[in-house]
């Protein structure tokens, strides 16, 4: 790439200098031949985006959930697809190491981080984020630093592993709510406290139903998760 030219000092003429900057701005990386010290040539190359990008990054704000890309790429081509899917922050030409500092940096600030990657270049990233989503059809390295695999490879994941995980964690949250109090309530009862005020008091049999009844009821307060169902907006 360019930078690769200057350390080598190989001298770009305007003319390269051109079709570069117009490859960046349709959102292309330019990659460049030089032979005996001059540049030979140049092409540039392009990843698609996903056609669910833009969709998921809007989907993603409306959950309060910010969007940053860190990337390899020149800031061009970068900025140009940042702003393609509705991204705001971004850095640009940064190695692998440091797609983990910046990571690092942003955890720095009391946030809580999760990578999406499919590259080798991504797994310090990945490995440093406190959530790792990697790519169903990414590297080997990369799936094994992360801590989730999208195994589809469809960006829509994202939104449902998140949308999932706050569900679940509300499911025990309401069962700990249920439990506690049901438990708080009933064993008084259990022990005979209402027996001195009105003669109210449980036979063992009946005790340990109600004992039964309340794990049963939890466990099928759990069991309607499988009930779950994508986000309808990102299904559109």
């Amino acid at each position: 790439n360019k930078r690769l030219m200057q350390v080598y000092n190989v001298p770009i003429s305007q003319q390269v200098e051109d079709h570069i900057s117009e490859a960046e701005k349709l959102a292309r990386t330019c990659v460049l031949v030089a032979i005996d010290g001059k540049v030979a040539g140049a092409f540039a190359v392009t990843d698609p985006v996903k056609p669910e990008a833009g969709r998921v990054i809007k989907f993603l704000q409306s959950m309060n959930i910010s969007s940053i890309m860190v990337t390899g790429d020149n800031w061009g081509t970068a900025t140009a697809i940042a702003k393609e899917v509705g991204i705001g922050e971004v850095y640009a030409e940064t190695d692998p190491i440091g797609k983990a500092d910046k990571i690092k940096e942003i955890q720095m600030r009391g946030l809580t981080v999760a990578m999406v990657g499919d590259g080798i270049n991504d797994s310090p990233a990945l490995a440093a984020a406190d959530v790792g989503m990697a790519i169903g059809a990414g590297t080997d390295v990369a799936i094994e630093a992360a801590d989730i695999v999208l195994i589809k490879s469809n960006l829509e994941d994202v939104v449902t592993a998140i949308d999932l995980s706050r569900k679940t964690m509300s499911r025990i949250r309401l069962n700990y709510v249920w439990a506690l109090g049901y438990n708080v309530l009933a064993m008084p009862i259990a022990a005979g406290a209402l027996f001195p005020f009105a003669g109210i008091r449980l036979p063992p049999w009946v005790a340990g139903a109600c004992m039964a009844a309340s794990s049963i009821s939890v466990v099928c307060s759990s069991l309607l998760l499988q009930y779950y169902r994508k986000p309808l907006h990102v299904n559109v």
